[in-house]
């Protein structure tokens, strides 16, 4: 192993960090229709819990509500009854054979609910890094314990890996400023 491989490490991981903030960022709803919201929605499927995207197409009806179009008709009860179990506070309506899900105007308490979960969930991706950044200066300790580097090349590279981990606090920063932006509009 070498200070490339450690810091090549480092850089995939946080990346990996930076796309499950992306992620969660996603579901969190703005007051805006938006498909993702029902990512986490998993719907009975002949016994099997299965994500509501593999049961039926989701699209987007205007700005506040999401069509749900079931790929079998015997589907949408369940389909349905899953939406309206989950914890997203929407009340699906059928409407035939499209299920239609408004998503209702969030209230400036909601807002700030809202704010400060997205804040808490960038606050564990920045704590995910900074162990990441740990981990990385731990292995080119143990380098330099196992003689297969010198203390130059591992102040150089926990240089290198500190740069990674400020790159990827301020995409954090900026990932987190931009959703905060979006819940806070009306």
């Amino acid at each position: 192993m070498s200070v490339a491989d450690v810091k090549k490490s480092a850089q995939e991981r946080m990346v990996k960090s930076l796309e499950t903030l992306r992620g969660d960022l996603a579901k969190v709803r703005t007051g805006r229709a938006h498909a993702g919201i029902l990512d986490s929605v998993m719907v009975d499927y002949y016994g099997n819990p299965t994500p509501i995207n593999q049961v039926a197409n989701l699209t987007l009806v205007d700005a506040r509500t999401i069509g749900v179009q079931p790929f079998e008709k015997k589907m949408a009860a369940a389909i349905e009854k899953a939406i309206r179990d989950s914890d997203l506070g929407l009340n699906p309506a059928a409407q035939g054979d499209m299920i239609r899900v408004p998503t209702p105007p969030l209230t400036e308490e909601r807002r700030k609910e809202m704010v400060k979960l997205v804040k808490s969930e960038g606050e564990d991706a920045k704590v995910a890094v900074r162990n990441i950044r740990r981990d990385a200066n731990e292995g080119l300790k143990k380098l330099v314990k196992d003689k297969a580097i010198s203390e130059d090349d591992e102040r150089r590279g926990t240089d290198d890996i500190q740069k990674l981990t400020d790159k990827a606090i301020a995409d954090i920063d900026k990932m987190l400023a931009e959703k905060e932006k979006e819940v806070l509009t009306v």
